[in-house]
């Protein structure tokens, strides 16, 4: 179900201070006091609240709830109100974005083994071969349409690959649940669980490779990525639950049919081992297989950054746009922030404005000063108007968040 949308709110008089413009207070976009002229040469400071979309969980929020003594449910509680706390296990699969090659490649180790997911059968890989020693076990698709298992002693870019056999489907490759050194042409990593080299369609010649890990295991790689391992600890175990809450939310829509997730921000960052951090570890352990649940299912727990003092409303009712208390501490360098642009950057961001001449924001969200968030703004200038929501302005200027009014003196 929808959130319900937010309430507009008056706009207040612009300040005028030292010959610049600034909105303030809050406001909608009717408000004449909510634009500001553009001269022909133009420096606009841009100043804001906030940084990332707003929805759910501030992180920074969740270190300042946390320093005055939250716990990690209290957090969760405040960010997602009106969820439950629930439990859920079992494997992710993610696609490892950084293995942009057609075959799988993994540094040979112990206990390291092939399994043949046509027929199910497992094959531990020996390390001696003849008198010779692996370095590198290879899965690749072959000219026969096959999946082949083949090794060289070479751990370089040189050096003759040894077919070892042929499998009758597609190959996986893991030892335990200890981490394999997986090849990429950005750099070995480390992953736990399963690699496999999976097409991306069906008779395609391409492979994807892609890691199935225990969920938690999964959390390890993403939590100290997505927050400051050491931060409090009630903070970090807060993000573990709405990290592990998010996954379980996107595995029950899969991104394709061979992975469920992605490894980057479209999902969540992850890292694999080399990610892994004492500090976040022991938050993963701590909160082990608790999410939240609205309606008895995973909710969609996002988050982000900083809130600037106000949540954003979302997708979701439990994603609600409220003041957020906890966003505003001596550590949080986006809660308040501002950054001073030429009109030249405007113009190159949006080249169908032309030359720049003036800055008009149509809508807000209502919530916070200056109104809120930017929901829609108008550019003018020499070659027509262009109007951009409140996101497109943030990422078209490279802004921290949408929350933001400006600045504008001549030169």
């Amino acid at each position: 179900m929808p959130s319900r949308p937010p309430r507009l709110r008056s706009a207040l008089l612009a300040v005028v201070v030292g010959g610049a413009v600034w909105g303030s207070g809050s406001g909608s976009a009717d408000a004449a006091e909510d634009s500001w002229k553009v001269p022909a040469k133009a420096s606009i400071t841009v100043r804001g609240h906030g940084y990332g979309h707003g929805h759910g969980m501030s992180q920074h929020g969740a270190e300042g709830a946390a320093r005055q003594g939250r716990t990690a449910a209290q957090i969760l509680k405040f960010y997602y109100p009106g969820t439950t706390a629930g439990r859920r296990g079992g494997r992710v699969s993610v696609l490892i974005s950084a293995d942009t090659t057609d075959d799988l490649v993994v540094r040979a180790r112990k206990g390291l083994r092939v399994r043949d997911l046509g027929t199910g059968r497992t094959t531990r890989l020996p390390g001696r071969i003849g008198g010779r020693t692996p370095a590198l076990w290879r899965v690749k698709q072959n000219h026969r349409d096959r999946t082949r298992v083949s090794w060289r002693t070479a751990s370089g870019g040189s050096g003759a690959w040894t077919k070892l056999r042929d499998l009758r489907g597609h190959g996986e490759l893991s030892a335990g649940n200890a981490p394999v050194t997986l090849v990429t042409p950005s750099g070995d990593r480390a992953y736990r669980g399963r690699l496999r080299a999976l097409p991306p369609s069906r008779g395609s010649a391409a492979r994807d490779t892609v890691n199935k890990v225990r969920l938690d295991d999964y959390l390890r790689g993403v939590v100290p990525l997505e927050i400051p391992a050491s931060w409090s600890q009630a903070a970090v175990r807060a993000q573990a639950v709405a990290a592990r809450s998010y996954a379980v939310f996107e595995r029950r829509s899969p991104r394709a049919a061979h992975y469920q997730l992605c490894d980057t921000t479209s999902c969540q960052v992850y890292g694999g081992v080399r990610a892994e951090h004492p500090g976040s570890d022991a938050a993963v352990a701590a909160t082990a297989k608790q999410v939240r649940l609205a309606d008895g299912q995973p909710a969609f727990t996002q988050f982000s950054s900083s809130s600037g003092g106000w949540t954003a409303a979302g997708s979701r009712p439990y994603l609600a746009a409220r003041a957020d208390p906890y966003d505003d501490w001596a550590g949080n360098p986006h809660h308040d922030w501002s950054v001073t642009l030429g009109d030249a950057r405007i113009e190159s961001a949006f080249p169908r404005v032309g030359d720049l001449r003036s800055i008009k924001v149509l809508q807000r969200d209502g919530n916070g000063q200056w109104g809120g968030r930017v929901r829609s703004v108008r550019l003018s200038g020499t070659g027509g108007q262009v109007t951009v929501s409140g996101d497109a302005l943030r990422f078209g200027l490279g802004l921290r968040s949408p929350w933001v009014t400006f600045r504008v003196r001549e030169g």
